[in-house]
């Protein structure tokens, strides 16, 4: 049994290695706790009994699931540790999803270039190369956010997560990069994740380059983010003399949330800071800086569900075959793939 695995299914089941062995008879928790720290055995008949309670095939605890969450874009100020444990857990079932469906297809390539912010290169530089790459003009929003990173090698995933999280980045264990967004979120901060995760992927990958721990990497992919979703040459003029009455055209066209819009304004020195403040008053007073009231469309992820369908009917899995190739529980892929999703999914692509 992989040590490593044993302490994934715990977790993610949501014990602590005290409640796991008080629940499996024979097994202390000091012997469980030098075992998951690669310094102890335990029986077969422990290791049976463990994998029983936990409901994972046997085969997983042979596999290897390690994907590294790089970048969590959390309000960690009140986000406890459990749920981000949580929350992380399901994003590496994923990572390690799309790793399992490399090995019979193949995924889009990814294309866009990295650029390092630590020889000089600026979020505002990379965002303004990284839409050349993409062929955006710099006066047009980015439409179809999720189909455009997507056609260029990101796997993109929307799930179910506690408000307190947005969206996290990483490259999984076998090279692909995976950007994953909580659904619940209005479509404009969904954008906006989405938007500051490639900015995270090309800027702060340190398997492209090393990166100083000194750097603040939120505000560069925030500004990474504000760049790409709204381009400085193509939005400045529209953002002198801003006023209320302006925020819902502006977002209808750029696509991007009202409060973000007042503070590209006043990041490009189009409104001052008192400006500023009145703008964040008024919204308070509205009721708008909990949720605004105009919406914007968003597309929907693509690649893992049409990776599903490859497996039904190009390569003629059964439900069955198709569970036991991830060697994971039942339950555990109706999280990360549910069934009505696909099929509704599934449908909506042979109609396209």
């Amino acid at each position: 049994m992989n040590y490593k695995q044993l302490t994934f299914a715990r977790e993610y089941r949501g014990y602590t290695q005290t409640e796991l062995s008080n629940y499996i008879d024979g097994l202390s928790q000091s012997n469980l706790s030098k075992f998951e720290k690669g310094m102890g055995v335990l029986s077969n008949n422990l290791q049976d009994k463990i994998i029983e309670f936990l409901g994972f095939p046997r085969e997983f605890f042979n596999r290897r699931i390690s994907n590294t969450i790089e970048n969590g874009n959390y309000r960690k100020k009140s986000t406890s540790k459990g749920l981000v444990d949580e929350f992380e857990s399901k994003c590496k079932l994923i990572g390690y999803t799309v790793d399992q469906f490399s090995d019979d297809i193949t995924w889009p390539e990814f294309d866009l270039t990295a650029l390092n912010v630590e020889d000089g290169y600026s979020p505002q530089i990379i965002a303004g190369y990284t839409r050349k790459l993409l062929k955006l003009s710099n006066d047009s929003p980015v439409r179809n956010i999720y189909s455009l990173l997507e056609s260029h090698g990101i796997i993109c995933y929307e799930l179910d997560a506690h408000d307190k999280f947005d969206g996290v980045s990483f490259v999984t264990d076998l090279g692909t990069p995976i950007v994953i967004i909580n659904r619940n979120i209005p479509n404009d901060r969904k954008r906006f994740t989405i938007a500051h995760e490639l900015g995270h992927l090309l800027m702060h990958n340190e398997s492209n380059f090393p990166i100083s721990g000194y750097r603040d990497r939120e505000k560069e992919a925030n500004d990474f983010a504000s760049e790409f979703l709204m381009p400085e040459s193509g939005i400045k003029n529209s953002l002198y003399g801003l006023k209320m009455g302006d925020l819902s055209s502006l977002k209808q066209y750029w696509l991007t949330s009202m409060s973000s819009i007042i503070r590209r304004a006043r990041d490009l020195n189009c409104i001052n800071e008192s400006r500023y403040k009145f703008f964040m008053i008024e919204f308070s007073r509205m009721g708008l800086s909990r949720r605004e009231n105009v919406t914007v469309p968003i597309d929907e992820p693509e690649l893992l569900i049409k990776g599903k369908e490859l497996f039904e009917t190009e390569l003629g899995y059964t439900e069955k075959e198709f569970i036991e190739s991830l060697a994971l529980p039942d339950d555990v892929i109706k999280v990360i793939i549910p069934r009505d999703e696909v099929g509704a999914k599934i449908l909506k692509l042979k109609r396209n």
